[in-house]
């Protein structure tokens, strides 16, 4: 009887009056309780509300069921597929759309509704795939700002590769705790890269000189996480800069000289196929009797033998330090003692290595001086206290 009444009253009452009536009707069907029949002939006059021509009708329809697990999934759907304003509030909340739905609307691509389904309550691994893969910039910022989206590590690898240059993603990217190094790193050189083509581009530095100032920020920031990442992220991190290109002996190098062995021993393994076990033992060796054939065959520069030798000797007398200042200042030493070593030797087969290693001296005195001053700034905080 309600049903049939508001059925003949919709006939003729203005839009703001049926939004309101339908608004009513929709809560009683979701929170009444209604008899199986009367459940039916209500959930029948909510879809003939369907084809109101007042969009305010129809808004109404949404908000009222756009929540509920118990809402029709036929209207449900069929809102969906309303005007954008309209069925991004039932893309947004509601829980009976399925996942494939869910998909498809992405696919579609219509404005609003790919961000609609990004900042939904919770965001299935399959629908959060393909926004990544599909969606701009900012409607993947919106995905992966939402703590109720699943990611996987395949797509968040894929969106640093679609977006890691954009500054909001990368923003809130970085500040993800389920971010692994391997991910991390590609970030970074996703950056590296964005920023050595901006230089260029404006004349700033050569292209080469841009590349190569990128590259070593690169690899700075590489040695940073390596050194934060436990072992078995060290060996993935590896792999992934071995496909990658960038398990180079200069990064290494560099890695060595921070007092990070366990990168370097980890590298050597990937590259030779000796067990990380057999490695280490070998690097413990301090006569490096056999140290030469396990670089050889790990393919890095038989020019660069005696420098790598040179600074795992120096790590082997010096030891590692943790404090930022002792760090900075140990990595200094290292550099100037390798530096001393080679003076006054023939450089034609290490001129490239002199000259990264000049560098490097350069870094360390700058990090040394940054700590310094941290420190100092510290203290004057403590007296102050």
């Amino acid at each position: 009887m309600i049903v049939r009444r508001f059925l003949q009253w919709v006939r003729t009452a203005q839009p703001g009056d049926r939004a309101e009536a339908t608004a009513a009707l929709a809560r009683a069907y979701l929170y009444s309780d209604f008899s199986e029949h009367d459940r039916k002939a209500a959930q029948a006059a909510l879809t003939l509300m369907l084809d109101d021509r007042a969009p305010v009708v129809r808004r109404a329809l949404a908000e009222a069921l756009g929540r509920s697990a118990d809402a029709p999934h036929d209207i449900i759907l069929a809102l969906a597929h309303d005007a954008a304003d309209i069925a991004a509030i039932v893309v947004e909340r509601s829980p009976v759309l399925l996942e494939i739905e869910l998909i498809e609307i992405v696919r579609a691509g219509r404005p609003g509704l790919r961000a609609a389904v990004a900042a939904r309550p919770w965001v299935p691994e399959s629908v959060s795939a393909v926004i990544i893969e599909v969606a701009d910039a900012e409607i993947c910022r919106v995905l992966i700002g939402n703590e109720g989206a699943d990611i996987d590590e395949a797509s968040l690898e894929r969106l640093i590769a679609r977006h890691g240059h954009a500054g909001t993603v990368r923003e809130i990217l970085l500040a993800r705790p389920d971010l692994t190094p391997t991910l991390r790193q590609s970030l970074v050189a996703k950056t590296a890269g964005a920023l050595a083509m901006f230089v260029s581009e404006r004349a700033w530095l050569e292209p080469a000189a841009a590349a190569r100032v990128a590259r070593e920020a690169c690899e700075r920031t590489t040695v940073t996480i390596a050194r934060n990442a436990g072992g078995d992220q060290t060996l993935e991190l590896v792999r992934h800069l071995r496909g990658t290109g960038q398990l180079t002996a200069g990064l290494l190098l560099r890695a060595l000289l921070g007092g990070n062995r366990a990168l370097f021993e980890a590298a050597l393994a990937e590259l030779s196929g000796f067990r990380l076990s057999r490695v280490a033992a070998i690097l413990d060796d301090r006569s490096f009797a056999t140290f030469a054939p396990l670089y050889l065959k790990a393919g890095l520069p038989a020019s660069a033998e005696p420098l790598f030798r040179a600074v795992l000797a120096a790590l082997h007398e010096m030891g590692t330090a943790h404090d930022p200042l002792a760090a900075a200042q140990l990595r200094r030493r290292m550099v100037e003692r390798v530096l001393t070593h080679y003076r006054g030797n023939d450089p034609r087969q290490l001129d490239s290595y002199f000259a990264l290693l000049r560098r490097y001296a350069a870094e360390a005195a700058r990090e040394e001086a940054r700590a310094f001053t941290a420190d100092l700034e510290e203290a004057d905080l403590d007296e102050a206290a």
